[in-house]
């Protein structure tokens, strides 16, 4: 067994594997966006039974180069537009490679000073690049649905805590009744948090929202020291941004908890062009937000941001006698898990090679390019059924029974992929402008698709 481990751990076998993330790097952005029949068919080599004695590492490298490599979605080049999925900044590509050779357990303080002081810093440039109030505390995540969970379990129980019941200790049998608001069009992961967190999915207040997926102020109901509000800064479908002003004003002379999605919408704060979009948000006491997404950095990096420091330490607690609790960082206080990777450390190389200005050009580069994306196709007879103000783009075939034939056609081209989704009632196709790896040559390319598309139907 030693020796199957030392074999594990040659210097070759890196190089092995080097060798074919250089040539996947090199082609991926030549090859269909989606794997096609056959690297599907490909991936029949992985059915096999559990192998009874060990395998050799290099074919295992070599099995997963061949039959996965092909298999994969090509989201890393310029012209996937799904799910608001980022690229890779290099640098922090790289830096990922070095922190998993690093292996850390991102936990506590003992366990990894590297980690603790990467998401130090990580947390004090987070906070003056959006924005945000200095005392604000910052969680590293998986991502947003993570993010959300944190924010509002810290939101639930410092509102029960300010009438005096400690969830934590006594359960939500018998606790007063938390009064949940947000938008009819809120996304899908704040539901799951709040099942997870016993407050439901069908007793929560929907409040109506206006034609770009804005919830009404108007339609919001009193709110008071029970309530807890969730905004949205970016919506899903069509990128719009809560009025966060009126809103936050309104929550914080109630005594409510507001907390903001933000998931790729957050960024827009660091932008001198787009920061208007998130004009009050820092009143808000809660933030969620994936540097995944809009940032571009590696998988996964979600963030979870709290005004009230304590609050969310609170919701977060736990204890043993074998935790060493230092007078350092130690990350586990802020987030649900213990044992986490050390994603601050890609996240540190993001924001480091680009700066604050060259995250703000970031950010206005994608929405200059969605705009640019949604003027093409609206030249070639297709219709834009939103305002393009952040990266979101909402497309439909003038015949709307025929939108989701044109999106299974462009699904199917290789060319590029986006997904669907449904607004009024009706099936859109949604692209996503997230990665900074997306050329205005790749958008014409994209483009020619829709046009061919349109004139075969």
């Amino acid at each position: 067994m030693n020796q199957l481990i030392k074999q594990s751990q040659d210097f070759e076998i890196m190089n092995q594997v080097k060798n074919y993330a250089f040539d996947y790097m090199e082609t991926a952005n030549h090859l269909e966006v989606f794997p096609d029949d056959d690297a599907i068919q490909g991936l029949e080599a992985f059915n096999e039974p559990l192998p009874e004695e060990p395998d050799n590492p290099y074919t295992i490298l070599e099995q997963l180069h061949q039959k996965g490599s092909p298999a994969t979605v090509k989201q890393i080049g310029g012209r996937y537009f799904g799910f608001v999925n980022g690229g890779i900044v290099p640098a922090a590509l790289a830096s990922k490679w070095l922190a998993d050779v690093w292996d850390q357990n991102a936990a506590m303080y003992i366990s990894s000073p590297i980690v603790s002081k990467l998401e130090e810093v990580c947390e004090s440039w987070l906070i003056s690049l959006l924005g945000l109030p200095e005392v604000t505390s910052v969680g590293f995540v998986s991502g947003s649905s993570i993010a959300t969970l944190c924010g509002l379990t810290a939101g639930r129980s410092q509102l029960l805590k300010n009438l005096g019941y400690d969830v934590a200790k006594q359960g939500l049998f018998g606790a007063p009744e938390i009064k949940v608001v947000l938008s009819e069009g809120a996304h899908s992961t704040v539901y799951k948090a709040l099942s997870i967190l016993g407050l439901g999915s069908e007793r929560v207040i929907k409040v109506p929202m206006d034609a770009q997926g804005r919830i009404c102020p108007e339609r919001v109901p009193k709110l008071d020291n029970k309530t807890l509000l969730i905004l949205q800064a970016g919506n899903v479908n069509t990128g719009a941004f809560d009025d966060f002003e009126t809103l936050c004003k309104a929550a914080s002379e109630a005594g409510a908890w507001v907390h903001i999605d933000g998931a790729f919408g957050l960024w827009a704060a660091a932008s001198k062009e787009l920061k208007y979009l998130t004009k009050g948000y820092e009143l808000a006491d809660s933030w969620s937000a994936d540097a995944h997404k809009t940032l571009n950095a590696p998988y996964d990096n979600g963030l979870i941001f709290c005004r009230h420091r304590e609050a969310l330490i609170s919701a977060m607690s736990m204890s043993g006698a074998y935790i060493v609790v230092s007078e350092q960082r130690d990350g586990m206080i802020y987030t649900m898990e213990m044992s986490r990777r050390a994603r601050a450390v890609e996240l540190w190389a993001t924001l480091k090679s680009l700066g604050r200005n060259g995250v703000g050009a970031l950010v206005e580069n994608l929405n200059e390019k969605a705009a640019y994306f949604a003027r093409q196709l609206s030249e070639r007879g297709y219709i834009i059924l939103n305002e393009v103000c952040f990266n979101q783009v909402l497309v439909s075939h003038e015949s709307p029974e025929l939108t989701p034939e044109v999106l299974k056609k462009v699904q199917n081209s290789g060319v590029l992929w986006c997904g669907g989704s449904s607004w009024n009632g009706k099936p859109v196709i949604r692209i996503s402008v997230c990665s900074y790896q997306t050329t205005f040559e790749d958008i014409d390319r994209c483009v020619e698709v829709f046009s061919r598309i349109r004139e075969e139907l």
